[in-house]
Formats: C-alpha cells, structure tokens, sequence
C-alpha cells in the first residue's frame, strides 16, 4: 500500500524565491488549461484531448513572450499540474455519470495566488534525490534543508512540496510499504465517538474530548480581533492574517497527534475495531457544527482504517441506522425516544446502562455480526456466493432504509 511521510523544509531565502516562481507557473499552466476547454466548450468545440492540451498550454506556450518563463522551472512540475486538471475533469464527469460514488464532484476551478495551500509535485522524471547529507534536491531549486523526524522505509516515487496557510513548507513523500502484521491479540473493540467523550471504548474505557480549538478560542478571537482593524491589502494586515493561520495550524497539529497516538494505541491493543459510520457532514449543520468539527472524527477513522490494514488487524464500519444507544446491550430490547441529555438509562429486564458504553457494546457485537455475514456470503477465492445466506447480530431486528512506527502517514 502507500503511504505518506510529510516532512518540514527550511528552503533559503532564494529556494523561497525559487518554489514561489514554480507555485506561480504550475499555477498559470492550470489556469490555461481550464481556459483552453471551457472556450471550447462555450464555442461549441470538441473536448481538447489530455496530449493536444499539454501540447499547446505547455510546448507552444514557451515559445510565445507572453509565456516564455515557463522554462525557468522544472518541465515536470508543469505536466504534473495539468495532469492534475486532467484528473480533476475526470473525477467530475465520473461523478455526473454515476461511476464515481460518494458525494458529487464540482468541475475543477481556476486556482489563485491567494489560495491558502500552494503545491507543486515532482516525479521521478524529474530526477530528485535525498543528497548524503540529508538534503532533498530539487531541479532548479537546489538542496532544501529536511528537519527529518524518521527515516524512509523505502525510495519514494513522488514529492510533492507544499506552502501552507501559515507560510510552512513541507514535502510529503509517496512510498510504497509492504504490509507488517503484528503479534494477534485477543480483545476487539467496539468504538463510540461522541462530543463529551471523544471516544468510548466496549470494555467500558473513556476517552476525554481535548477540545482543542476550544482551548484556542480565547487567543484566536484577540487575534482576529486585531487583523478586522488592520487596513485591507497592507502589510501589517498580512502579518495579522499570518498569526491567525499559525494559531489555526498549531490546533491542527495538535489535534493530528492526537488522533495518532489514540489510533495507535487501539490497533496495538485490539485484533478487530468496528466503528459507526457517521454522517459528519449531516452533524456538522448542525448547532453542534463547532463541537463536531473540533473532534475531528473522520480523520481518527481514517487513521483506524488504514494503520489496521497495514498491521494486520480487522476494521470495520457498522450501519448509521443501527439503534446501538437505544437497544439494550444484554436483552436486545429498543427503548423509545432517547433524547441526547439521557446519559443513563435502565432497561425493562433490569440491566442499568450507560449511554455511550451500551452504544459501544451494541457496535462490537453489530461489527461482529456483518463481518461473519460478509464471510458467508463469499466463497474461498474472496468472489460473492450467490444465495449466501444472511447472519443478523443477536436480537437485531431489520432496520429502514509516520513511518516505522504505528503513526504511519501524516
């Protein structure tokens, strides 16, 4: 599988000048090419192909004064953004055609030099290295200064190097690593996230909710405070504007290891993990929008999926609709209404329950359920049996409708 490893660059003054020279040409090439098909799409023109693109926004513009610069920077930093277009327009008309799933994707849009993430992308063509002395080199930038926090596990295939809302380079390394089970283990866990406690494990563990921007919102609001007052398109309003995306990047950060070290300790310590899947796009329309986006809960489960793959360990996501808070953990029976300000209830055969930890037993033994369902319903070679039959979890009725270690990838 691949994998990311993101690293922090310290480029000199001139590497700065040089990587602002290529974000601005990768960007244009963009730009061009966006144009290029959308003129032909307003003029009644066929759709201009990938080659004859790159050729005429790349090739021939060179050879124009208007677009001569574009052979200060590497050639490759410019086919990368148009294969980026190319791809962005492919995603778009897999969407609109059905073969894409999830949510539906926009046409691409031009990109701007106010953008809050500027990125260029170097492949192997384009010959870039890790020198003996720990510096990563980049055609016609030079050797950038790496702070490396661990080492490689294998030659990467692609960089690509990243400028961030808060004035921070990073170049995030592709890498292909093999998959390293670990030692079985005997616990699963079933996982329920929530807002008072981000995480409630089945064997009854809480895990407290950091709340870090909440944390942050005392200095964050005196920092907008001060970049509101500051004249727009100055200077000093730049600054401000900067000190805020710091405080916002140091949040994330901090939230990013957080999440880590959790989903670490929870793959080292459970051979199978079932997770509720989550409308976090439904909750974050919500009054509750704050809180949800502060917890972060899709990237903690992305972090799940892919560091249980990589070890070894089973992952699996049960139905939203699955009543696991209203359903009783020992009898099967589903209460009522359950507003969000019950925290404890006790069932008719007398079991006393804790929301969040009878929610988490009732997901382990859903997850449980499906993926013994899934196993019977597929042959030895892994194709679907027709006719498989079906294994519903006890008492469930039919419902309606960073590099190494276990960090992994940034």
């Amino acid at each position: 599988m691949q994998l990311r490893y993101n690293f922090r660059l310290h480029p000199t003054p001139g590497q700065r000048a040089a990587l602002a020279r290529a974000f601005g040409c990768a960007r244009v090439v963009f730009n061009d090419g966006l144009r290029a098909r959308q003129d032909a799409r307003e003029h009644g023109l066929p759709y201009i192909c990938d080659g004859e693109l790159s050729t005429r926004v790349i090739t021939d513009a060179k050879k124009t004064p208007e677009r001569s610069w574009l052979g200060e920077v590497s050639a490759v930093v410019l086919q990368q953004a148009l294969a980026d277009l190319n791809k962005a327009y492919r995603n778009f008309f897999d969407s609109i055609t059905g073969k894409r799933k999830g949510p539906k994707v926009a046409p691409p849009r031009f990109r701007s030099k106010r953008d809050n993430r500027q990125a260029i992308r170097f492949t192997k063509n384009a010959r870039f290295s890790i020198t003996a002395g720990g510096r990563l080199r980049l055609p016609k930038i030079g050797d950038v200064r790496v702070r490396w926090s661990r080492t490689l596990p294998a030659g990467p295939s692609s960089v690509t190097v990243v400028k961030d809302a808060a004035g921070r380079y990073f170049a995030s390394f592709v890498v292909d690593v093999a998959e390293q089970p670990l030692p079985p283990v005997g616990p699963e866990a079933g996982i329920d996230l929530g807002l008072t406690a981000f995480a409630v494990l089945s064997d009854g563990r809480k895990i407290d909710a950091p709340r870090f921007l909440r944390r942050a919102e005392k200095k964050l609001t005196r920092l907008q405070r001060a970049l509101s007052r500051k004249a727009k398109r100055s200077n000093n309003r730049a600054k401000a504007r900067q000190k805020v995306a710091r405080r916002h990047a140091q949040v994330a950060d901090a939230r990013r290891e957080f999440h880590h070290q959790l989903s670490t300790r929870i793959v080292r310590d459970n051979q199978a993990i079932y997770v509720e899947d989550l409308a976090v796009k439904g909750l974050a329309r919500t009054r509750l929008s704050k809180s949800v986006h502060d917890a972060g809960w899709s990237s903690f489960v992305g972090m799940l999926e892919y560091k249980a793959a990589l070890y070894g360990r089973a992952f699996h996501r049960v139905d939203r609709w699955f009543p696991s808070s209203k359903r009783c953990s020992a009898c099967g029976v589903v209460a009522g209404s359950m507003p969000l300000n019950v925290r404890s209830w006790r069932c008719p055969c007398g079991a006393a329950h804790d929301r969040d930890v009878n929610a988490a037993k009732n997901i382990l033994t859903a997850g449980r359920a499906e993926r013994l369902n899934a196993s019977h319903t597929r042959g030895r070679d892994g194709t679907r049996r027709p006719g498989g039959g079906q294994v519903r979890p006890p008492h469930q009725v039919a419902q309606p409708g960073e590099a190494g270690s276990l960090r992994g990838a940034a």
